[in-house]
């Protein structure tokens, strides 16, 4: 049994304290992969939440892998966030304060397969052109991965 549903066994749909890690894949073509996520049907950065004696990082690199089929490495990181605004309700009740690791990956292995359980589609997006339904709290990462972007380009 995975460590969220046990601990969901215990306190029901109350708010976790709960460490995770989102990982903006960057293509040749500077565009960015995004999920259409099974659950809340939202564009999102692929991601979720780390298991007992994960790194953040290593988290990262399991989630690409299992929502995409894509292996990456080399993260950088981009930066952690945490607060009220990270607060979130999914469609099932379940109440979570996340805590957000955000890294960069700019290279990937392997053939885009979403995993159909977690993903609707999978998908590189232009990172000034998006979808209008990207998941909402993730719109400020990417607008930080975009100002650190160009300030590279400079």
């Amino acid at each position: 049994m995975d460590y969220i549903k046990e601990m969901r066994a215990l306190v029901g749909t109350r708010p976790l304290l709960l460490p995770g890690t989102l990982v903006i894949v960057g293509d040749a073509r500077r565009r960015i992969l995004l999920i259409h996520r099974a659950d809340t049907r939202e564009w999102a950065l692929p991601g979720g939440h780390m298991e007992p004696g994960e790194t953040l990082a290593g988290t990262g690199i399991r989630e690409v892998r299992e929502e995409t089929g894509l292996t990456v490495a080399d993260l950088e990181m981009l930066g952690i966030w945490s607060g009220p605004e990270y607060f979130f309700e999914y469609p099932n009740g379940d109440q979570v304060y996340k805590v957000v690791a955000v890294y960069v990956a700019q290279s990937f292995q392997g053939h885009l397969r979403p995993d159909p359980a977690e993903a609707l589609d999978a998908r590189f997006f232009d990172p000034f052109s998006l979808p209008e339904n990207v998941f909402s709290q993730e719109r400020g990462f990417i607008e930080k991965y975009r100002e650190t972007t160009a300030e590279v380009s400079r």
